[in-house]
């Protein structure tokens, strides 16, 4: 009898615990936002294709980029690349060498992409991004006195016609072309506004390019080193929850001997009611009011009696001012301001906050006035 009971017992404490389950833990995620940028290169060298060795055909030029990334991978950039390139013939140890330089502006328009995000996913902390871009524009070739006297002296020294001779492409004045290019980037991240990048492209233009007829198209190569500034806030944040848990059930089958009498009661903990407060702005501000700061106060106050609890920030603009873009900007920065001051003044961890904006697209109160606010919602 006394081991039946025992083993009652003990199927009675099994059956209280019917599941277990965790809350899941939350985590920041990274949301991107369009944004512009500027690139200033102004360490570069180029090697034109040519007879010559590699170092007499290596010159310095220079780049500025504006550029727009629409989303985590891809973007387009006006860049403007500019300053020297070089050609040469070699006529052996008997002919003698002929050298000459011209100068050029290369505006072109660039598709780009971000392999790092495209293969390994978004992430604006990482310290190091590998990209890539095609482009096409034009190549304004200028200053090409130096050609015109070395095919001067190549004629004078080698005799050719006017069919077969090395400078038959010979141009003067100032010759603008169709450029093709495509390349690599690597930037290395400094902050959030400011990296240091590498760039190395390759550019095909016209056969009359460097003046000499070779029956193919002429090329140049171009590596360069400069700054990146990105222009505007280029991410934000917020709280998700992770994977949630798996769900343990364990069923017992009840055998009873006699009634079974429970004399003690398992008291349930009463979770708190939510609170909401709504924290008011005045038009086109982002500033809180001082008759506000005590609906803060109230939210910090919740949140330290309950150390488990979070709050979720949610900023909004009136409908009836401004446009949509200023208004989503104007919700963000609403729901911005409520979180600092949460988190700079009174110290309540980040990872209890979510921060959302829905700037005018819903509006949450009837009268429009009072859509100037960020909801905060604390349980």
């Amino acid at each position: 009898m006394n081991i039946k009971k025992s083993i009652l017992s003990c199927l009675l404490m099994l059956g209280f615990v019917s599941a277990s389950a965790q809350e899941p833990e939350m985590k920041t995620e990274y949301v991107f936002n369009p944004h512009w940028y500027v690139q200033v290169q102004p360490l570069g060298a180029q090697y034109t294709l040519g007879e010559l060795s590699f170092s007499d055909l290596i010159s310095y030029n220079a780049q500025v980029a504006l550029g727009y990334q629409f989303d985590k991978v891809f973007g387009a950039r006006l860049a403007v690349n500019a300053f020297q390139s070089k050609g040469g013939s070699d006529f052996g140890n008997d002919g003698g060498e002929f050298s000459w330089k011209w100068k050029y502006v290369a505006p072109t328009i660039d598709l780009t992409a971000n392999l790092s995000n495209l293969f390994c996913g978004y992430n604006p902390k990482r310290v190091f991004n590998l990209g890539m871009y095609i482009g096409v524009g034009a190549n304004i070739a200028f200053d090409n006195d130096e050609a015109a006297t070395a095919a001067t002296n190549i004629l004078a020294r080698h005799a050719y016609n006017n069919e077969n001779a090395p400078m038959t492409y010979l141009w003067d004045g100032t010759k603008p072309r169709f450029v093709g290019q495509g390349g690599l980037t690597a930037d290395f991240r400094l902050s959030d506004k400011v990296s240091l990048g590498l760039e190395v492209s390759a550019n095909t233009l016209s056969d009359r390019y460097n003046s000499k007829k070779a029956r193919n198209a002429d090329w140049y190569f171009n590596a360069l080193a400069g700054v990146k500034i990105n222009l505007g806030q280029t991410y934000t944040t917020r709280q998700v929850k992770g994977c949630e848990p798996r769900i343990v059930e364990k069923v017992v089958e009840k055998i009873v001997e006699k009634p079974v009498y429970i004399d003690k009661i398992v008291e349930v903990e009463k979770k708190p009611e939510p609170l909401r407060r709504d924290v008011f702005f005045t038009i086109n501000s982002t500033r809180i009011d001082p008759t506000e700061t005590q609906k803060i106060q109230d939210v910090v106050n919740y949140l330290n009696a309950n150390p488990n609890a979070k709050v979720t920030i949610t900023g909004y603009a009136d409908k009836g001012t401004g446009n949509a873009q200023i208004n989503e900007r104007l919700g963000k920065n609403r729901a911005k301001v409520v979180t600092d001051r949460l988190v700079k003044k009174f110290k309540i961890d980040p990872a209890r906050i979510t921060t959302d904006s829905k700037g005018d697209t819903e509006q949450p109160f009837a009268e429009n006035d009072k859509n100037r606010v960020s909801i905060c919602i604390a349980e």
